[in-house]
């Protein structure tokens, strides 16, 4: 099964370095898109919602799984 995850990221965050890292220890790809600045900020809450303010924010494959949380769960239950 070949995954498409995708990394919505800040500068010092530590839970955005260890979802980063977990991905890592599996061998699994992934796509960092940093939101530090103001152009990358707003096509993030254009996709997320406003409301959205926890990093990091994770997508696999196009689905909005949460951040370090939701990203290990949704690895478990994938079998990752």
């Amino acid at each position: 099964m070949n995954l498409k995850i995708v990394v919505y990221s800040k500068s010092a965050c530590p839970q955005c370095d260890s979802a980063k890292m977990l991905l890592k220890s599996r061998s699994l790809d992934f796509e960092e898109v940093r939101i530090d600045d103001e152009e990358e900020r707003l096509a993030f809450y254009a996709k997320c919602g406003p409301s959205v303010r926890q990093m990091p924010q994770i997508f696999i494959n196009d689905q909005r799984v949460g951040g370090l949380t939701g990203l290990q769960a949704a690895l478990t239950q994938i079998g990752k």
